[in-house]
């Protein structure tokens, strides 16, 4: 009897710890990547021709990149690789993967989604000048171009990521002009109890912290972003102190993000359960504990699942892959399972603890002035939100975006929707999770119209 086909979408630190499992079982996975290398967005490879060391690239996750890579380039030969490659649709059991202009529909046993995350944004007057970048962005245009945004750039928002990029950017002989975090100091003294089931970690957050100010970036917390000024160029960030003084620093480019959002959209076309993340204000794949979804075969693992990070999303791909193999009958190691599962669990614990100390700014969000664009691919205002809301009367997001066109664009709302969903709740004073969320349509990203479709492979 042929082995079962499993295919793992994403070849970062899920997807290759859910190769590796796989393989070490005897099978041969099909691994679907987006990008033309294994390593993910946090542990992206710099192109060909660059040779910067790890260190430089990866600072103290060195180690951890060059384990990950070293680990998936032993496999390489032993699974069916496929980089450059789409997955942009999922259904009736058949993921639909787009790669040189040709489509194919692929039948699988079983199908583990390690799909990452992309950034999460808040819309800012003038977030939609030239210049103004998402630290995901920020970080792929230093790691992967080996280029800065700017000069003098400064970065806005709220989380790990927002300290780890302005450190990567100081690192590269860059001037960070500034660090603007809405969150509240006293925020992170609450998060303690449950940012210490990782100390080591917790150590490094405060230690990254302290090595920018002692290089001289200017550091601001429960900051309220105001504006993002220039005229044909972002050129300054004026913003709110907790006092409630207006201060502006000058600048020639602005990075952006408000912690991450998980890539759900296959999940959701699968047809797959979400439930809602008060902490987080996210939506998120329903699973049992074991990374299964409600679609029988289908797994999710990673950040593309719930954002734990890199850490996690390894454990999480090794234990979706042992869970697949429960379910098709072979054997797996029933102790290692439960080891992962206690991880993960405390990885969760501390996921929690970092949504109390850089809280999302859902007040910010709601208070968007009518005038300023939210949805910039389709050029939506709050104000065309909230008359969506009020005299046309939409209930949930999705009948909003039908009278509004806002996540109607090529982002497919994963810049806007967060935002969205906040100013929609508070024009209907209606409770977030009832407002929903934007459902995923295929393709889940933009595909050329020259593209071909093959029969099933």
């Amino acid at each position: 009897m042929a082995d079962p086909r499993l295919i793992i979408v994403g070849a970062g630190p899920a997807g290759v710890r859910a190769a590796e499992t796989l393989v070490a079982a005897g099978l041969r996975p099909v691994v679907i990547d987006e990008s033309g290398a294994a390593g993910g967005q946090i542990y992206r490879r710099q192109p060909a021709g660059f040779s910067r060391t790890y260190e430089v690239l990866y600072g103290s996750d060195a180690p951890k990149a060059r384990a990950l890579h070293a680990g998936f380039d032993v496999l390489r030969d032993r699974v069916d690789y496929r980089p450059d490659s789409l997955a942009w649709n999922l259904r009736d059991k058949l993921l639909h993967v787009a790669r040189a202009g040709v489509s194919t529909a692929l039948p699988f046993d079983a199908l583990i989604l390690a799909t990452g995350a992309t950034d999460r944004l808040l819309p800012i007057r003038g977030w939609n000048l030239p210049g103004c970048y998402s630290l995901g962005g920020a970080q792929i245009a230093l790691k992967a171009q080996a280029c800065s945004i700017g000069a003098r750039p400064v970065f806005v928002g709220t989380g790990p990521l927002l300290y780890l990029v302005a450190s990567q950017y100081l690192k590269a002989g860059v001037a960070v002009a500034g660090i603007l975090d809405t969150a509240p100091v006293a925020a992170s003294i609450r998060a303690i109890p449950d940012l210490a089931v990782r100390p080591g970690l917790m150590a490094r957050g405060i230690l990254l912290q302290a090595k920018l100010r002692m290089a001289g970036v200017p550091i601001e917390h429960g900051v309220h972003p105001l504006a993002i000024e220039g005229k044909d160029e972002a050129m300054a960030v004026l913003y709110r102190t907790t006092s409630g003084a207006e201060r502006r620093i000058a600048c020639d480019a602005v990075g952006i993000g408000f912690h991450l959002r998980s890539e759900t959209q296959l999940a959701d076309l699968a047809g797959c359960d979400f439930l809602f993340d008060r902490s987080t204000g996210h939506w998120a794949p329903r699973t049992d504990g074991e990374c299964r979804t409600s679609q029988a075969g289908i797994y999710t693992a990673g950040d593309g699942a719930r954002i734990l990070g890199g850490d996690a999303a390894e454990a999480s791909g090794r234990l979706a892959a042992m869970a697949a193999l429960a379910d098709l009958g072979w054997p797996v190691d029933r102790a290692a399972m439960a080891t992962l599962k206690r991880d993960l669990r405390r990885f969760d614990r501390f996921r929690r603890g970092l949504a109390t100390a850089f809280p999302w700014p859902a007040d910010l969000a709601r208070q968007v002035e009518d005038d300023i664009i939210v949805c910039r691919c389709e050029a939506v205002t709050a104000g065309q939100l909230r008359e969506a809301a009020g005299a046309k009367n939409a209930p949930e997001l999705n009948r909003a975006k039908a009278l509004s066109r806002v996540g109607m664009g090529r982002c497919q709302g994963r810049y806007c929707s967060s935002a969205a969903a906040e100013i929609l709740a508070a024009a209907r004073a209606a409770d977030l999770a009832d407002v929903g969320r934007l459902r995923g349509q295929a393709p889940v990203k933009p595909l050329s119209l020259a593209t071909v479709v093959e029969a099933e492979a």
